[in-house]
């Protein structure tokens, strides 16, 4: 028996235009337009009657709801033991998908067409990849990425033993990991690990953006192809660049919002995810020739496919003494946010004014003389944190947080993943991957921890890195036992998976309906004396198009699936040729309100330098009610 593999690839892109982008917490960064769209990649694994199912998705963080509905709507056989949702954890995608209403804090409640729309693209990508299966050679290949990432918060980090430390020299995990997938010799797909934030995009941006990671596939993709714009339906290469333990890990190497390689947003997202890209594709073996398509020369897989999961009620873990680290039992609290967790982690974009990092003397003050005095089990659980926000209390009138965490452990051939719902420091993640590694007798490098995969429960850092109460601590939300809790947990799906045994399921999140709020807003006219896609202003300045057109509401029709606009060339037989759309890196949308019911469309083209001279068109297509579609085209313009 041999490997069957298969890739699929949908749109997942929600509503690009007022409602609260999730990441940054900001109020004020409410979608104005898009700049790339977001995807979902899917890569279905079969051998021997077992099947795998991996969805890699441009999202900044994976919801419980959207697990529950995907899992719904696939074929028997997959659930959710099987089948790994995973986000890439961008900082600039539309919010409003959580049935845990802290992630819908800045979207004014829950928003059903962006959970739609992540849904449906979610399910389309893993249907296709599903039917996709074929025989397929799988290889895995092991590089280092030193130039894309930064602690940024290394004082957390050297409160970890010198043992911890000393595997980490520099701070950062370089590993960047390649799982190829190859047919008739050549890659048909390709899933790449590398620990980095994707905040390359700062919470200054208005953009619906996939960031850093986003680009690295993009880039991938259409480089095979040759060409600058590729229709996602059928594309030759799917690539996903996932997450691991990124923590602690930072793209703004500058230690700084937006500062790192260049002191410019769009081009750090570029330059860190052209670098992944440039480490993944030298792990083929030809990064030179368009995106390293021949064959792999890594380590061939074998060794067929596994899984375990169960769901953990991490806020009433009993923990043995054998991981606590002390030599004494302990157990996890319900989660509470600490003082440092609303002071944003100050490297990628600041939190709430009047908290810092560290120290919050006031309370601080508050818990340990009060709090902590009265309540000796949350101390033991929570101490040193500065408590600020009960969510487990809270959680018994509203669902605030989730508390039941799926845990998770998938084998592909000598390929490990240990699928945590949430953000997993550097030295976290080793501690997880040695627990693995050593109970299945893997390779420490062929043991991987998805982080941002299933759910989201926030941070995950070791009991040193929690005591310092950095933001990553502060975000630690059942405690200081937190990391061994689930250290003891992945220990009993490993041994289970080395022994042949299943594991208890646990019991999930509860089901949390929740109803859509109406959102009134005046119906769409456009300006006085003028139609829709009237064009307003045009532009040709160096080699930056940029075309105003009369506008409506893009939530009035998505576009899932399409686009917003098409940039053409006029082709010798008088028919024109898409060359770009909203997909595109060259290309963004902007879109603002000129009064209560009247608005105005931007589209600004950025003329790649490979740009065949010739004329080309910019349209915009709108609907100015969900029937009712519109388009304005540009003059024709020369590019020389």
């Amino acid at each position: 028996m041999g490997f069957r593999a298969g890739r699929g690839i949908a749109d997942i892109t929600g509503e690009t235009a007022e409602c609260g982008l999730l990441g940054y917490g900001r109020a004020d960064q409410q979608s104005a337009g898009l700049h790339t769209r977001q995807r979902a990649r899917a890569f279905a694994f079969e051998e021997g009657g077992a099947r795998l199912l991996l969805v890699v998705c441009e999202l900044p963080l994976m919801s419980d709801a959207v697990v529950r509905e995907v899992l719904g709507r696939l074929p028997e056989g997959y659930g959710a033991a099987n089948v790994m949702l995973t986000a890439t954890h961008t900082h600039c995608g539309p919010g409003g998908y959580f049935h845990h209403r802290l992630y819908n804090g800045n979207t004014g409640g829950f928003r059903e067409q962006t959970f739609r729309a992540i849904t449906d693209g979610i399910t389309e990508a893993a249907l296709a990849a599903i039917a996709d299966l074929a025989p397929a050679r799988l290889t895995l290949t092991r590089g280092e990425l030193r130039n894309a990432s930064v602690n940024r918060s290394r004082r957390a980090f050297d409160a970890n033993p010198a043992a911890d430390r000393a595997h980490f020299p520099d701070a950062v995990d370089p590993a960047t990991t390649l799982l190829a997938v190859e047919r008739d010799g050549r890659l048909h797909a390709a899933v790449n690990w590398f620990a980095t934030h994707n905040t390359s995009m700062t919470n200054r941006n208005r953009l619906v953006s996939s960031d850093n990671k986003g680009y690295a596939a993009l880039h991938w993709e259409r480089a095979v192809a040759g060409v600058d714009h590729l229709a996602p339906s059928a594309p030759e290469l799917v690539t996903a660049f996932a997450q691991t333990n990124a923590g602690d890990m930072s793209p703004n190497l500058g230690l700084a919002p937006g500062t790192g390689p260049t002191g410019d947003q769009f081009e750090n997202t570029r330059l860190i995810g052209l670098r992944q890209y440039e480490a993944a594709a030298a792990l083929i073996g030809d990064k030179d020739s368009p995106g390293g398509t021949g064959a792999s020369g890594g380590r061939e897989m074998s060794g067929g496919l596994d899984f375990r999961a169960t769901h953990l009620h991490l806020s009433a873990v009993d923990v043995r003494p054998e991981f606590t680290g002390d030599g004494r039992a302990h157990r996890t609290s319900p989660p509470v946010g600490g003082a440092a967790a609303f002071a944003g982690a100050w490297v990628d974009g600041p939190g709430f004014k009047g908290f810092r990092p560290g120290a919050n003397p006031l309370w601080d003050a508050v818990s340990r003389r009060l709090v902590y005095r009265i309540a000796p089990a949350l101390r033991d659980a929570q101490y040193p944190k500065a408590l600020v926000l009960p969510a487990g209390p809270v959680n018994r009138v509203v669902p605030m947080i989730q508390e039941r965490a799926p845990v998770q452990l998938l084998r592909i051939g000598a390929l490990f993943l240990i699928g945590i719902p949430g953000e997993v420091t550097i030295v976290a993640g080793l501690r997880l991957r040695r627990t693995v590694a050593a109970i299945v007798g893997a390779e420490l490098s062929d043991v991987l921890v998805a982080g941002y995969s299933n759910g989201y429960v926030h941070y995950v850092t070791t009991p040193e890195e929690y005591d310092a109460q950095e933001y990553e601590g502060g975000s630690t939300l059942f405690g200081r036992w937190e990391l061994p809790a689930l250290c003891q947990t992945v220990a009993g799906l490993a041994t289970a998976m080395r022994d042949g045994v299943p594991v208890e399921p646990g019991v999930p999140e509860p089901a949390v309906p929740v109803r859509a709020r109406r959102r009134r807003r005046a119906a769409d006219a456009p300006h006085p004396g003028r139609r829709f896609g009237d064009v307003l202003d045009f532009s040709l300045i160096g080699r930056r198009a940029t075309v105003s057109f009369v506008a409506a509401h893009p939530s009035n029709n998505l576009r899932r699936g399409g686009s917003y606009l098409f940039v053409e060339r006029l082709d010798d037989d008088g028919s024109w040729t898409r060359v770009a759309d909203d997909g595109d890196w060259s290309t963004v949308l902007r879109w603002a309100r000129s009064g209560a019911a009247t608005s105005v469309a931007t589209v600004v083209w950025n003329i790649p330098e490979g740009a065949e001279p010739g004329t080309y068109r910019i349209s915009y297509h709108g609907h100015s009610t969900p029937k009712s579609p519109f388009t304005g085209v540009s003059e024709p313009f020369e590019v020389r």
